[in-house]
């Protein structure tokens, strides 16, 4: 190897890892160039330090579904650009990543810590895989259904191919066998991103917030007393209705709510949501 890829490898090392330029010279020089091996080189070593990549902000990426015998399994792993979204290397891992999750039941220490089909772990694929593309790319989040209680139904929103896109919502329901209904209400809930089923489940601290947020502009409007009172209680119960699944108006009839929907397909007992999950990537982020 030339001095020159000499200095271009080693340069590329200290950016990925972070690691003083005399250890990644060494690494280098080890592995024959190999900037893969010299990064778990220097893990082995005990010096590779978190990768100065990590430090960036990835947002994009995609979110991959996997099921089996009624189970599923969402996850969503995360690039900084699109275009590696899009890369053979990348989907593949993800792929691989997806089937885990489902084994794994959602937990993504158990995730990190699995052997992958080259015999590697997860996470040292994945510190291979930054290595390789050079972007900042994480496993950021997951979410396991079982096959108990009801039935999971999936909607994929912007479908690069089969169960992999960039928003996927799941969710499980008893006491229906209608899958176009399961499905509807998948879809229902990919558009309007509800918080949770009904009032109870949305957490204390974000009506609190949205409620300061509400006096804060009817007091800054010059509305108090009485007046601003009945106004926030007025909002505070839109903001609810907004974002609990059963309130929500239903996305294929304004006229009705999914609380309606659901009344109107029951067939011997009630029709049941019993959870629900979306992913959106980079959503928060």
């Amino acid at each position: 190897m030339s001095n020159k890829n000499l200095l271009e490898n080693v340069k590329k090392l200290r950016e990925l890892t972070g690691v003083g330029f005399k250890d990644c010279k060494i690494a280098i020089e080890e592995n024959n160039g190999d900037i893969e091996k010299s990064v778990e080189f220097l893990r082995k070593k005990g010096i590779a330090k978190a990768s100065k990549k990590m430090d960036r902000n990835a947002s994009e990426g995609i979110v991959l579904l996997h099921e089996n015998d009624g189970s599923v399994a969402l996850i969503e792993i995360n690039s900084e650009t699109d275009f590696v979204a899009k890369n053979k290397d990348f989907i593949n891992f993800c792929k691989e990543v997806s089937t885990i999750n489902l084994k794994s039941e959602g937990d993504l220490k158990k995730i990190n810590e699995t052997k992958m089909n080259n015999g590697i772990l997860v996470k040292d694929n994945l510190i291979s895989l930054i290595s390789k593309i050079g972007e900042k790319i994480t496993i950021r989040r997951s979410k396991y259904f079982n096959n108990k209680e009801g039935k999971n139904y999936f909607y994929t929103h912007s479908s690069m191919e089969k169960n992999i896109g960039k928003i996927i919502s799941i969710v499980k329901i008893s006491n229906n066998d209608d899958p176009g209904l399961g499905q509807k209400i998948a879809m229902h809930i990919a558009a309007s991103s509800p918080l949770a089923i009904d009032k109870s489940g949305i957490k204390k601290e974000i009506v609190e917030k949205e409620l300061e947020i509400i006096k804060a502009e009817l007091v800054n409007s010059g509305k108090t007393g009485e007046i601003a009172e009945k106004i926030s209680n007025g909002k505070i119960n839109k903001f609810i209705s907004d974002n609990t699944l059963l309130n929500q108006i239903w996305i294929m009839d304004p006229k009705k709510k999914v609380s309606d929907i659901l009344k109107e397909n029951k067939k011997t007992k009630d029709i049941k949501i019993i959870d629900f999950v979306r992913f959106k990537v980079g959503e928060g982020i």
